[in-house]
């Protein structure tokens, strides 16, 4: 990961300054106009939220089965990250759909789900932080919860009436729109990838810290 560290962060800098300009010579939407041009954010906001999601999920299994406390490292940064990128898609939600849809919030089924979804992973640092000695596997247990809600939040809009697009609006767009939307979201998940293995090293150093600490106190 160290070798990949300096190319992925090149990467993420040249799609991050690359983005804007597609964006902004993309055409605007018929129906929505300009205001839709957050989409280019939202969108790629939850696929590094769901990529978070997963992290954080399989590695909750892995320090459920083994005990790896690197594992558990990981479940932690990457459940901190679910937070931040899942912030994002929640405020930039609501500023498109006030303009788009006439209101602020819904209470549609992608957009609750979206939201529980969240809190769900403010649970597990609220019991990581606070949950006393023995929380970290309830904790990835309230992780793996987490990671199995994903594919309910996905495919909500296709099983019930929203406000939000069907998962195939994606897939139709002209190569205008799609080509800015995608390479924003590779500059997203270059973002995430890039803060996952600073924050995991970050608790890698915190738990070695931790058990020097011990050490002495013995």
């Amino acid at each position: 990961m160290t070798q990949l560290f300096i190319p992925l962060v090149v990467l993420l800098a040249l799609s991050s300054a690359i983005a804007p300009f597609l964006i902004v010579g993309a055409p605007y939407e018929s129906t929505m106009g300009l205001v839709q041009k957050i989409f280019y954010y939202h969108f790629p906001s939850w696929m590094a939220m769901f990529s978070a999601v997963f992290v954080a999920g399989g590695a909750s299994v892995v320090f459920l089965a083994t005990g790896r406390k690197r594992a558990d490292a990981l479940a932690v940064a990457a459940a901190e990250l679910v937070v931040v990128f899942g912030l994002i898609g929640l405020l930039t939600g609501p500023l498109w759909g006030i303009k788009a849809w006439g209101i602020w919030w819904a209470w549609d089924p992608r957009g609750t789900s979206a939201l529980v979804l969240w809190l769900v992973f403010q649970s597990y640092l609220l019991l990581r932080r606070f949950g006393g000695p023995g929380s970290e596997r309830l904790a990835a247990a309230v992780a793996l919860f987490g990671m199995c809600n994903v594919p309910f939040v996905y495919w909500s809009v296709n099983l019930w009436r929203t406000l939000h697009p069907k998962t195939t609006v994606v897939s139709s767009l002209p190569v205008s729109m799609g080509l800015p939307l995608w390479l924003s979201t590779f500059a997203f998940l270059g973002l995430f990838a890039v803060l996952l293995a600073l924050r995991t090293r970050l608790e890698n150093s915190r738990a070695q810290l931790d058990a020097l600490y011990l050490a002495l106190e013995d």
